[in-house]
C-alpha cells in the first residue's frame, strides 16, 4: 500500500511537470466574454502636440497665388507628391522645446495643449482675422508618429503610422501579432507626455480593455509583450525538453526501484 501511494505521488509529479509547460486556452484568447459585454461608446483621445514633433502644414485658398507665401516652397508640385517621408520631415515644421513653431509671414505660433485639429483651427483664424487670406483652409499632418513593439511578437521593431486613432490591436498587427509564448494579460505600455513617463499594464484577455485610455496608441508609445512561464523556463534547465525527459526517466527509474 505504501509503495502504491509513492508511485501515485511520483506519477502526479510527472503530470504536473508536463502540464506546467503548456499554455491554457484562457491565457491565449483575446477579449474573453466579449459577447456578454454591452455596447459602449468609445471616446477617441486627441493627441496633444509635443516638442520635436514634425508637422506638414498646407494652406489652401480660392486664390492659390495668394496662399503660396504661407506654404513651404514647392508644396503643391509633383515633386512633393512623390517625396519620401524623410524628405517631408526635413521640410516640415518642428515643434521646439517651448511648444512653438515658426510659421511663414505670421511668425511664431504656440502649439501647447493643442491637437492637430485645434492647431488647424488656430492657424485658420490667424490667417482670416489677420487679413492674410480669404476663406483659408489649413491641413496638418504629423510626420514623425511612430511606436515600438518589443518582446514576444513575430516582428519586433519601430513602426511609423499616419492614422489619427491607431488601436493597440492594429499596432500589434504591424509587428505580426503576439506569439504563442507571449503573455496577453500583462502587456506593458510605456508612454511619455509633457516630459512625464507612465508605465501601464493592459489585459487583452479582458473585454473591458476596449474602454480604457490605453486602447489607442499615441506617438512614441513603447509596447512590451513579456514571455510566458513556458518561454522563461525554456531558457533554463527545467524548461528544456530534453531536461524534462531526463527528469521523467529518473522518476520512472525510482518508481521501478520502489516496485522491486
Amino acid at each position: 500500500m505504501a509503495n502504491f501511494l509513492k508511485i501515485k505521488l511520483l506519477l502526479n509529479l510527472i503530470y504536473l511537470l508536463t502540464l506546467s509547460s503548456c499554455s491554457t486556452k484562457k491565457q491565449i484568447n483575446y477579449f474573453q466574454d466579449a459577447e456578454n459585454t454591452p455596447p459602449r461608446s468609445i471616446t477617441k483621445p486627441d493627441y496633444k502636440l509635443q516638442p520635436n514633433d514634425i508637422l506638414k502644414i498646407d494652406v489652401y485658398s480660392s486664390d492659390m497665388q495668394a496662399a503660396l507665401p504661407y506654404n513651404k516652397p514647392g508644396a503643391f508640385n509633383n515633386q512633393v507628391a512623390n517625396a519620401t517621408l524623410q524628405s517631408l520631415q526635413l521640410d516640415g515644421y518642428m515643434v521646439d522645446d517651448y511648444y512653438n513653431i515658426k510659421f511663414p509671414v505670421i511668425g511664431e505660433i504656440s502649439v501647447k495643449n493643442k491637437s492637430l485639429k485645434k492647431l488647424e483651427e488656430n492657424i485658420t483664424i490667424l490667417l482670416d482675422t489677420g487679413g492674410h487670406l480669404r476663406e483659408p483652409i489649413v491641413s496638418i499632418r504629423l510626420l514623425n508618429a511612430r511606436f515600438t513593439v518589443l518582446g514576444e511578437v513575430r516582428s519586433p521593431g519601430t513602426f511609423s503610422f499616419f492614422d489619427n486613432n491607431l488601436s493597440i490591436l492594429q499596432a500589434l498587427g504591424y509587428s505580426g501579432g503576439i506569439t504563442i509564448d507571449g503573455v496577453r494579460n500583462e502587456i506593458i505600455l510605456i508612454r511619455e507626455i509633457d516630459d512625464k513617463r507612465t508605465i501601464q499594464t493592459i489585459d487583452l484577455t479582458d473585454a473591458k480593455s476596449l474602454d480604457i485610455s490605453t486602447y489607442y496608441i499615441r506617438p512614441n508609445d513603447v509596447i512590451i509583450i513579456p514571455p510566458n512561464y513556458r518561454k522563461v523556463k525554456s531558457a533554463g534547465f527545467i524548461g528544456n525538453p530534453s531536461s524534462i525527459a531526463s527528469i521523467s526517466s529518473l522518476l520512472l527509474s525510482i518508481t521501478l526501484l520502489l516496485i522491486n
